[in-house]
């Protein structure tokens, strides 16, 4: 059985950081350091191989705190990373890097691109309708306010990917710290998603799940569309901090690779 990320560290001061928490109270508390108005904290544009070549605007800031996060840094102390960039200026990067790659599509990463619908919404405006936008999301804010969904139902060339932390809410909270009740926001985001038209896809981190565990998750995601029975699964990448997190917290996993 599972113990919470919390559970099993907290008699370590060096990891204090980690009491259980609400990610929705923990988005409306980093996007009060990340966000103004519709700007957004961004610490990094680039050129990337996945989805066949795509220009990535890495964020600033998110509503959860992974153990296997790649950009740990940028999670757990959002005031000191990025600078604050208008829709305008995101979109004129990735359309610049998009142009001399020759790319057709480009994403938001790094932390979590929802933290401001507002900034998201009008970075969206700015997107030519010929070039694919994908929006990498846990979906917790999707999954928590209604509207959000049907908002971005409005943008025909968006395709979103919800990446669910683990396949039960044990699972989701004992990878992220946060409260379980998390795991049905995921859940929620994803059938609100569908429901409002969007292009929409499930990827779950798997390398700490069980094969019952991610048989059912599949039986679960089926539910809300039969097609989601197939999900792109995610596995650790062992960089060294992220390596250092797992033995700190004596976590086991199935799966993992070097970077």
């Amino acid at each position: 059985m599972f113990l919470t990320f919390y559970e099993t560290i907290k008699n370590d001061t060096a990891f204090s950081i980690f009491a259980v928490y609400d990610p929705v109270k923990r988005a409306q508390d980093v996007a009060r350091i990340v966000c103004r108005g519709d700007l957004r904290k961004y610490y990094r544009f680039r050129p990337a191989r996945f989805y066949g070549g795509i220009a990535t605007a890495d964020c600033v800031g998110c509503c959860l705190r992974c153990i296997f996060c790649w950009s740990w840094q940028e999670v757990v102390r959002p005031g000191a990373y990025g600078k604050f960039y208008s829709p305008e200026a995101v979109a004129r990067k990735l359309l610049n890097i998009a142009f001399k790659k020759g790319f057709d599509k480009v994403r938001t990463s790094g932390n979590e691109p929802t933290l401001s619908k507002e900034h998201l919404l009008r970075l969206l405006q700015h997107i030519p309708s010929n070039i694919l936008f994908i929006l990498e999301t846990n979906g917790i804010l999707i999954g928590y306010d209604e509207t959000y969904a049907g908002d971005l139902a409005r943008y025909k060339n968006l395709y979103v990917r919800v990446s669910f932390k683990g396949t039960t809410q044990e699972e989701f909270s004992a990878i992220t710290g946060s409260k379980p009740e998390g795991f049905g926001l995921q859940l929620k985001g994803l059938e609100n998603l569908f429901h409002a038209g969007v292009e929409v896809q499930p990827a779950a981190m798997v390398s700490f799940s069980s094969a019952d565990n991610i048989s059912a998750f599949k039986e679960r995601l089926a539910t809300i569309a039969p097609e989601f029975a197939y999900i792109e699964t995610e596995e650790l990448l062992l960089y060294r901090d992220v390596e250092e997190r797992l033995q700190k917290a004596k976590m086991k996993y199935t799966t993992a690779y070097l970077p």
